[in-house]
């Protein structure tokens, strides 16, 4: 049996890597699943030609990976009263009634402007504010038991800070984190990135998976992680992808890595844009408004 170099069977798409037996273009050869760069007859064939193309198919593989973790990710989904971007940095409120996730300057402008009867109402569906935190805990396990993603999140921070009058449970908490996540809940990725913390491989699986779905703290710390790795390139990659959606520690540290020559002045001025209009897009007078009754609240509680 002959043997071809992978790079030979890259350039004869028609050929087995391993033998050099041809198809003619019918298409009966069957490409690596884990790299597509080149094809093999059989079975047998695949398995012969495995130590030459070992190191080739990896690095392919890597490469593949790579086009997928650096992608720019869609942005955050809209609020659905004031059809403004959500807020990255925590200013949501998710709606145990109605399942929806609200910006705080929406239910705060309720709040506010609504009769005393309306007042603690849902925005969204109108459903009476649940009176004690065990009828909210109850309309969360009906979300939950729906496939809700984000009522499966908060259930198992309960369980795993022991609130809302739940026993802590760390591994109740765990098993309703990995559905979520399994069912494309990014924040649950992230949550899951710092429960195993201590497992650097786990950490960083859940963190990739948390900052490729478009959450903005995973990819922050993805690229810490990597610039304490000593790979600035790569750290910068990520801050510079969780910048353009609007997180301010990421900005930071670009404008830092443009005044130590790590970011191009181009990369530089195309990430700024981006920032810039990512803020836009999630600001608001009422969402403003919210957050300066909550920055006095917090004052008074302090001096109390």
């Amino acid at each position: 049996m002959s043997t071809i170099t992978t790079k030979d069977a890259d350039n004869s798409k028609h050929q087995c890597a391993a033998c050099g037996d041809s198809d003619d273009g019918g298409g009966s050869l069957k490409a690596c699943t884990a790299c597509n760069l080149v094809k093999y007859c059989n079975r047998t064939c695949q398995i012969a030609h495995r130590p030459a193309h070992k190191k080739a198919c990896k690095k392919r593989l890597a490469e593949l990976f790579d086009e997928k973790l650096f992608k720019q990710p869609p942005p955050d989904e809209d609020c659905p009263i004031c059809y403004l971007r959500l807020p990255i940095e925590g200013q949501s409120t998710y709606l145990s009634c109605c399942g929806k996730m609200l910006c705080d300057g929406c239910v705060y402008a309720n709040t506010v402007a609504a009769a005393d009867t309306e007042r603690y109402k849902c925005v969204f569906c109108r459903t009476e504010a649940p009176s004690s935190d065990g009828e909210e805990i109850e309309r969360t396990k009906k979300r939950v038991e729906g496939n809700d993603v984000q009522a499966m999140l908060n259930l198992g921070s309960h369980y795993r800070l022991g609130t809302n009058g739940l026993r802590q449970d760390h591994a109740k908490a765990l098993e309703l984190y990995h559905k979520s996540a399994k069912l494309g809940n990014r924040c649950a990725h992230y949550n899951l990135s710092v429960c195993c913390e201590k497992d650097i491989r786990k950490a960083t699986y859940h963190r990739q998976l948390g900052a490729m779905a478009g959450n903005v703290h995973a990819r922050y710390n993805l690229g810490c992680a990597e610039g304490k790795a000593g790979n600035m390139d790569r750290a910068f990659k990520h801050w510079m992808i969780s910048a353009n959606d609007g997180c301010d520690k990421s900005m930071k540290r670009v404008q830092e890595g443009f005044k130590r020559g790590f970011v191009t002045k181009d990369d530089y001025a195309k990430t700024t844009r981006a920032y810039g209009i990512s803020i836009d897009e999630m600001k608001s007078d009422d969402r403003d408004r919210y957050a300066s009754a909550f920055a006095t609240k917090e004052v008074n509680s302090n001096n109390n």
